[in-house]
């Protein structure tokens, strides 16, 4: 029997998760803004707010969305009803939803596949004149439906950033802020000059820009983004390190946790090896959520879904185990 099936009974019971389940489903077509906030305290696991709460002995663990849920083009209304079915309070967001919210053309955000590098480049140049007169502010309102149900968004996730001009760049930290960020994070260049021209913006901004790195970024990367602005920092993603480099990227961390925005946790084995579930690679996630702990470093626990989901589960279900190993690894 489905949810809808299940609704349509006249008696049953049900407990308030249960409800808001049931409610959420049986709501598709209502904007989830204006009811998210009646329904968190009844969708999240009990704590004294009512609220999703994935802050474990002092460390927050969240979540890379809407990547990990592997559809870019959800809503902020799925990912936040996602987001609290899981029980997680913080995440790093892309900019895609939030500028949909504000009404930029789906079409201009996500580019059809196979577009001619013209079509690319008048897209391009459409989503920026978008930008010229889009409202940041209104992204306070974007903001406010995720505190009010308790989910933060620490992190804002930019792609194409190094394509951006310098109004664009303006517009995107105003945007960050607006939304409550605490740093900006995007793919790094290979190229001095990016690192450069985008340390510079945020240290104009006094606003940390993560960049994340695979399976070739080492530390030498990162300490050249470094040396080129002091807002420049690092999005260690602490899978591909292991794969890329077959050791701990602990000592990294330790030496340079003051800019580190947040570490991506994924499991994968050495010598490029495999994304595996949580606890069956060679990632050192447990050391690395000690040492963040222990140490009090501001450093958000990102967890960037990528393994295949095993054959009778599905990916709700298995992101919902990989914060449960981190929330007992914690413990």
């Amino acid at each position: 029997m489905n949810e809808n099936q299940e609704s349509s009974e006249t008696n049953f019971s049900c407990n308030r998760r249960k409800f808001a389940q049931l409610t959420l489903a049986a709501l598709p077509a209502v904007n989830l803004f204006t009811v998210m906030s009646r329904l968190a305290a009844a969708e999240a696991p009990a704590t004294a707010a009512g609220k999703p709460n994935s802050k474990v002995t002092g460390v927050q663990l969240g979540l890379n969305v809407p990547y990990s849920f592997g559809n870019l083009q959800m809503s902020g209304d799925e990912i936040l009803k996602n987001c609290l079915q899981l029980n997680c309070s913080a995440v790093e967001l892309r900019t895609q939803p939030v500028e949909s919210f504000l009404g930029a053309p789906a079409n201009l955000l996500f580019p059809k596949k196979g577009a001619s590098a013209d079509d690319q480049k008048a897209a391009a140049e459409k989503l920026r004149e978008w930008r010229r007169s889009a409202t940041v502010a209104r992204a306070g309102d974007f903001r406010k439906t995720y505190e009010t149900a308790g989910v933060l968004i620490e992190i804002v996730k930019v792609d194409n950033i190094f394509k951006m001009s310098d109004e664009e760049l303006n517009f995107t930290f105003d945007l960050a802020k607006t939304l409550g960020a605490r740093a900006l994070s995007t793919e790094i260049s290979n190229k001095e000059d990016d690192l450069k021209r985008l340390g510079e913006f945020a240290d104009k901004h006094q606003f940390m820009v993560g960049y994340h790195g695979h399976t070739a970024t080492g530390p030498e990367q990162w300490e050249k983004a470094f040396s080129l602005g002091k807002y420049n920092g690092a999005n260690v993603d602490i899978g591909h390190f292991i794969a890329g480099f077959n050791t701990s990227p602990l000592p990294f961390i330790e030496k340079y946790h003051e800019r580190i925005t947040h570490v991506h946790l994924k499991d994968r084995k050495f010598h490029n090896g495999e994304n595996t579930p949580f606890g069956e690679g060679d990632t050192p996630i447990v050391d690395v959520l000690h040492a963040i702990r222990d140490n009090k470093w501001k450093i958000q626990g990102t967890i960037e879904f990528e393994y295949k989901v095993p054959a009778g589960s599905d990916r709700m279900t298995e992101i919902r185990r990989a914060l449960d190993y981190c929330r007992k690894a914690l413990a």
